[in-house]
C-alpha cells in the first residue's frame, strides 16, 4: 500500500485483529453464520497483508497476481454462496474490490495511470460510494436502542457469539476498505 507507513501499520493491526476475531467467531457458530465468519476472516487477513507498507515489504511483481487470483477465487465462492444468503453479496463486492486493488497496485497497474491523468476512476468512485454507505449503515446499527423498562436481563454471551462485535468488525473492515481505496 502506498502512503505513510504509520497508517499502513494501523490498517494491518485493525484488519489482522478483525480477521482473528472472525476466526474466533467462526469456531462458535455453524452453517451459514460459520461460512460468513470465514469469509470475513479471509477478507480481514487479506486486507492486512495488502496494507503492509511498501517501504517495509514490497511484494514482488508476481505477488499482486497471487493476491488477485486468491481474491478472485474467494469472489467466485462468495458468488455461489450469495444464492443462499444476500449477506454474501457484500462479501462478493469486497472480494472484487480486493481484486481491483491488487491489479491497481501491481507494477504498471492500469489504475495508477488513470488516477494521474483523469482523477479517480469510475470504478474506484463507485466502490468508495458503496463502502461509505455500508460504513454509515453499519455505524447506525451499532447505536444502542434503549430497552423497555423492566426488560429481561441479558445472559453472559461468549466472545464469539456477540452480534455487536461482529457488526463492529464489519464496520472496521468497511472503514479499512475506504482507506485502502483512497490510498490507491
Amino acid at each position: 500500500m502506498q502512503g505513510p507507513a504509520m497508517s499502513g501499520w494501523l490498517l494491518v493491526a485493525l484488519c489482522g485483529a478483525t480477521g482473528a476475531y472472525c476466526l474466533v467467531r467462526m469456531r462458535g457458530c455453524s452453517g451459514e453464520a460459520r461460512e460468513a465468519a470465514g469469509g470475513e476472516a479471509a477478507m480481514g487477513f487479506g486486507m492486512a497483508a495488502m496494507a503492509v507498507p511498501a517501504t517495509v515489504l514490497a511484494p514482488p511483481a508476481w505477488g499482486w497476481v497471487v493476491y488477485a487470483a486468491v481474491f478472485g477465487a474467494a469472489a467466485l465462492h462468495a458468488l455461489r454462496a450469495a444464492r443462499r444468503s444476500t449477506h454474501h453479496l457484500h462479501h462478493l463486492v469486497g472480494f472484487l474490490a480486493m481484486v481491483y486493488m491488487a491489479v491497481a497496485m501491481a507494477p504498471g497497474g492500469g489504475a495508477h495511470a488513470a488516477h494521474t491523468a483523469a482523477g479517480v476512476p469510475l470504478l474506484t468512485g463507485a466502490l468508495l460510494a458503496y463502502f461509505a454507505v455500508y460504513v454509515l449503515r453499519s455505524g447506525v446499527r451499532l447505536i444502542p436502542v434503549p430497552s423497555p423498562a423492566g426488560g429481561a436481563a441479558t445472559a453472559a454471551v461468549s466472545w464469539g457469539a456477540r452480534p455487536e462485535l461482529a457488526l463492529a468488525c464489519r464496520l472496521c473492515m468497511g472503514i479499512a476498505m475506504l482507506a485502502m481505496l483512497l490510498a490507491l
